[in-house]
């Protein structure tokens, strides 16, 4: 984050940001625009889907993609200067993925005024963490998860980390961690399964990550949207590739195809 420091400089939009590399990072991302449309870069992709042997449904589950919901990334800086994202493990008396590894956020009600609020009404709901320690500077391109919801990332930064008093709702959350964002770009605790959806080969990215708050798996679309948001803070891409395309890829060509 050198190169951030370096270009620091005062700015009234984010005075109340005290991290120097917050600010930077705060006014880079103002400047980040998401594709106008979820696939538009879908061609710029080497990976081409290729069906398992056996037949698919192409043409029905891409009416599903209405349902919406938001997730917030939420960043601060570590004791070392380091950038760290703010992670929680589900609940396992949750229904749908019980002890995942997930960003905090939900589904978007009727109240909410846009992705933004459907993310820091849920951050609020679920860790207690006060929308107002919390400044947005990016909404990033929708991903869709494995039950065909348009889940919409938003980054929000934590300037205050220490006026966060973590208050879990036990019927969501077993536990908050966090986590440096640059891990999602390296391989040394990246790894790779081979899955199918619907006859349709694809690679789900995993992180077996160690830290004093536990151990945790992190993958599935929490890993897949905090690689995107990695590769866009840092402005590269990560250190790890495979043949096949992962989930969001695979969604992406079969759109194309449709």
């Amino acid at each position: 984050m050198a190169c951030m420091a370096a270009m620091c400089k005062d700015n009234e939009k984010y005075q109340t940001l005290e991290s120097c590399a917050l600010r930077s990072l705060a006014k880079q991302l103002q400047f980040y625009k998401p594709p106008t449309h979820l696939y538009e870069d879908a061609g710029k992709s080497d990976h081409i889907a290729e069906p398992v042997a056996g037949t698919t449904d192409q043409g029905s589950f891409f009416k599903s993609r209405e349902k919406r919901a938001a997730v917030l990334v939420c960043i601060f800086e570590g004791h070392e200067g380091e950038l760290r994202v703010i992670l929680t493990k589900r609940s396992m008396k949750l229904f749908s993925h019980p002890g995942d590894v997930a960003l905090p956020g939900g589904k978007m009600e009727e109240g909410d005024a846009d992705d933004s609020a459907t993310a820091l009404r849920e951050a609020m709901e679920e860790i207690g963490l006060d929308p107002a320690l919390v400044k947005v500077v990016a909404t990033l391109e929708p991903f869709i998860s494995g039950h065909l919801i348009k889940v919409v990332p938003v980054v929000g930064v934590l300037g205050r980390v220490e006026d966060f008093k973590p208050l879990l709702n036990p019927d969501e959350v077993d536990a908050v961690f966090d986590a440096p964002l640059e891990t999602f770009l390296k391989e040394d605790i990246h790894r790779y399964e081979q899955r199918e959806w619907r006859g349709w080969k694809y690679m789900s990215h995993l992180f077996d990550f160690e830290s004093a708050q536990g151990d945790f798996l992190i993958g599935g679309l929490t890993a897949s949207i905090l690689i995107r948001a990695a590769s866009i803070v840092y402005q590269q891409l990560p250190f790890f590739f495979s043949d096949l395309p992962d989930f969001q890829h695979l969604q992406r060509s079969l759109d194309i195809a449709a």
